[in-house]
């Protein structure tokens, strides 16, 4: 009678175990590595068709405008069909905010090698925001960015690497209140009015009729304002 029981046990462990086996098989499918490369080349064409894309708009955008850039334009330069550019980005405008975010990405790595090739806290919050403003003087940045960005997406204030330079510049001057370099003013309302200044300042060269003088003019005037945070 034991040997029947530790039998059937027995047999209703293995019944179990079976059970088990099949279902993590059916249920969890094995990737091969055919499948794996299907999915890697996939990936590599999805880039680099979203690479040429914005390659070719950021061309055009710079050269003619944003109004007078056809969708033709852009995907002739590309060597892509009309469907690949909605399927991308919606649109001219979503490749649009592709772009103008692509330029944003290239301007912060450039304004992190100021910062780190100051000799001093101050020295570097100073130096990277007249960087920005100096930036308005790229005509690329001129044209697509501070000329058409607004005209098409709205208000330049309320985009989300403007939210991220906010929120930095929040930062740095909390960090030189703490270091007892400025006067202990608000550090989230003074980075609002330091960033404000700068953008409309960016904005006004970039349409000033000779945006040179207007650049001198404003980063002068940037730092007095600035100087005036110094204890």
């Amino acid at each position: 009678m034991i040997r029947w029981a530790a039998f059937a046990a027995l047999t209703y462990i293995m019944y179990v175990i079976n059970v088990l086996t099949y279902t993590l098989h059916v249920n969890v499918p094995v990737i091969d590595k055919e499948s794996l490369m299907a999915r890697q080349k996939r990936a590599e064409m999805i880039a680099s068709t979203r690479s040429k894309l914005i390659a070719a708009a950021r061309k055009a955008f710079a050269e003619k405008g944003y109004a007078e850039t056809a969708m033709e334009d852009l995907t002739a330069d590309a060597e892509l069909t009309r469907g690949a550019l909605y399927h991308h980005f919606g649109g001219k405008k979503g490749l649009l905010e592709a772009v103008i975010a692509q330029i944003d990405e290239e301007s912060s790595a450039h304004l992190r090698a100021v910062v780190e090739q100051a000799s001093t806290p101050w020295e570097g919050f100073v130096e990277e925001s007249v960087e920005w403003i100096k930036l308005a003087l790229n005509p690329e940045i001129q044209r697509i960015v501070l000329l058409d960005g607004p005209a098409v997406l709205g208000d330049p204030a309320r985009t989300a690497s403007q939210s991220a330079c906010l929120a930095s510049t929040m930062r740095s001057i909390q960090a030189l209140i703490d270091q007892n370099v400025v006067k202990p003013v608000d550090a989230q309302a003074t980075a609002y009015l330091v960033n404000g200044a700068a953008l409309n300042a960016s904005l006004w060269i970039a349409g000033a009729a000779d945006p040179h003088k207007a650049s001198t003019q404003a980063i002068a005037s940037f730092r007095i304002l600035l100087s005036g945070l110094l204890r």
